[in-house]
């Protein structure tokens, strides 16, 4: 049976409930984090509650734990549901909302607690490291409908889900986002690399999208080997021209994309430089496994 955690208690899954009055559930008023971990080791954990952090400021949501109450709660859900689910790669999910007032209202209530909701699931095994081995995603392309605060790692989602519905509706695995310049913001749960003219870029951060964790644990693991990762804007017409386009997350890692709506990308295979970093950012994340650096 799954553990969570709710409200300073561990108790199963199945058991967990909280008020319909929650503004959670009400408004999605509150932060979400998804914290990945490799045999029993968080993979940067330090970066993820940081993110949260700031996005509990930005929603004037007071931080209700220590650094060191996260990281006991993480590990004892990691602990706890790494033998129940009989699995290596387990992802913790935090969410904190700004809790619970019995009157609807748009307006931030005083003096009320923050509901604190916990889980561990199942990740998918690392994608493999090899061009033969990968399945490259097919994704579809559409105009960014979302909020202008994607920034914030809120858990109102439900522009992102339109999109990523979007895309399974086409046959597509995931779906890149373009804004009304016509260029890449992020895909609907994943930041967006492309290897152009052999160097490689990632969109900006801003308002437009998420500062994934992954996707800054790449850009460092290319950094120590003294590649370059060049953060601008990207063009609809560079992505579709891009020798390689690469999504990024705590669950995919570094995946190739092969397809664009109808357009292949490259040869419609995994590249070289994919191959690299994949291999690149591997060692880097053994060396975090060993000693949480990020």
């Amino acid at each position: 049976m799954t553990t969570a955690f709710l409200n300073n208690a561990y108790v199963p899954l199945e058991q967990a409930t909280i008020s319909p009055m929650d503004r959670g559930f009400l408004f999605g008023d509150g932060i979400y984090e998804v914290i990945p971990s490799h045999y029993g080791r968080t993979i940067g954990i330090n970066a993820h509650l940081q993110r949260m952090d700031a996005g509990l400021q930005e929603l004037q949501i007071k931080n209700p734990f220590t650094k060191d109450k996260w990281v006991s709660v993480i590990d004892t859900l990691i602990s706890k549901n790494r033998e129940h689910l009989a699995s290596d790669y387990i992802g913790v999910y935090l969410q904190i909302t700004r809790g619970t007032q019995m009157t609807r209202g748009h307006a931030f209530p005083e003096n009320i607690t923050p509901t604190i909701f916990g889980y561990g699931f199942s990740l998918p095994a690392p994608p493999q490291c090899t061009i033969d081995q990968v399945a490259g995603l097919q994704v579809a392309l559409e105009k960014d409908r979302r909020w202008e605060r994607c920034h914030i790692k809120s858990t109102s989602l439900l522009g992102n889900v339109m999109h990523f519905e979007q895309g399974r509706a086409q046959g597509k695995q995931e779906t890149i986002l373009l804004n009304r310049n016509d260029e890449v913001t992020e895909a609907s749960s994943c930041n967006v690399f492309v290897v152009h003219d052999n160097t490689i870029y990632t969109p900006a951060l801003d308002y437009q999208l998420l500062p994934g964790i992954t996707r800054q644990l790449v850009i460092n693991s290319l950094a120590r080997e003294g590649i370059d990762v060049v953060e601008t804007a990207i063009s609809k017409a560079m992505l579709l021209d891009a020798q390689e386009v690469w999504l990024t997350s705590s669950s995919k890692e570094i995946t190739p994309v092969v397809s664009i709506a109808e357009h292949t990308v490259g040869t419609g295979m995994p590249g070289p430089v994919w191959q690299q970093a994949i291999t690149l950012f591997n060692r880097y994340k053994f060396r975090l496994l060993k000693n949480p650096l990020f």
